[in-house]
């Protein structure tokens, strides 16, 4: 059965549109310039115990106060997984933020740019905090999209329906003429489907199966703009 030519694709934005430069090493580094060596492997381990805090927390960051407030919270969850020698929290939390590099994916602009021409809109879905839209400035895309939901400004996050929804609204689009494409299964392919777009489920290593899945985003505008 064929499908309307969608109006609108939505994206995930980390793993997706957005990658980050490897952060231990960054993080190693500067801890070291500052006079706080700590190995590598326990700059992993520390960042893996930041990262889980992140994730359970983010939905505070729903404006610049609550943004600072959490990332308060990760630098002092990161120092204290640091152990001896670590900086108090407030030089740590200053580093964190300095380590993490964000960059566009290699595919993503060009699959942007394809669309657009395309005449098909595009979007962001995400589960982040409310400092995504600076981050996609910074990386010269915001002005892109027709639309950026944040899960943590929203108030819902994926595979909730209602992050969807929220884009859809924004957008002025039907579930039914809009597609959302991501790397994770559960959260942006299941969750896009249960809202009532198509999905298409990026899987850049290519062990996922299935007609739905794509090695690249250059496979999304002949996917979808057929």
């Amino acid at each position: 059965m064929a499908h309307p030519r969608p109006s609108l694709v939505l994206f995930d934005a980390f793993g997706t549109l957005i990658g980050v430069e490897p952060p231990v090493p960054a993080l190693a580094a500067l801890l070291a310039d500052a006079g706080y060596p700590h190995d590598e492997d326990v700059v992993a381990a520390a960042l893996s115990e930041e990262i889980l805090h992140y994730r359970a927390r983010m939905h505070i960051a729903r404006d610049p106060a609550g943004l600072s407030a959490l990332r308060g919270e990760c630098g002092a969850v990161l120092a204290r997984a640091l152990g001896p020698g670590a900086p108090d929290a407030a030089t740590t939390t200053t580093m964190l933020v300095e380590s993490l590099r964000f960059r566009l994916q290699d595919d993503a602009l060009p699959a942007l740019e394809a669309l657009q021409a395309a005449g098909i809109r595009v979007g962001v879905v995400s589960n982040w905090d409310c400092a995504l839209p600076d981050h996609l400035a910074r990386l010269g895309v915001a002005g892109r999209f027709d639309v950026i939901a944040v899960s943590a400004v929203v108030g819902a996050a994926k595979p909730d329906p209602a992050i969807f929804r929220h884009a859809l609204h924004e957008a002025g689009v039907e579930p039914a003429r809009a597609v959302h494409v991501g790397d994770r299964r559960v959260e942006d392919y299941d969750g896009a489907l249960g809202a009532g777009l198509r999905a298409l489920l990026l899987d850049r290593s290519g062990t996922s199966q299935g007609p739905a899945v794509i090695t690249t985003l250059a496979a999304v505008p002949g996917r979808v703009a057929a």
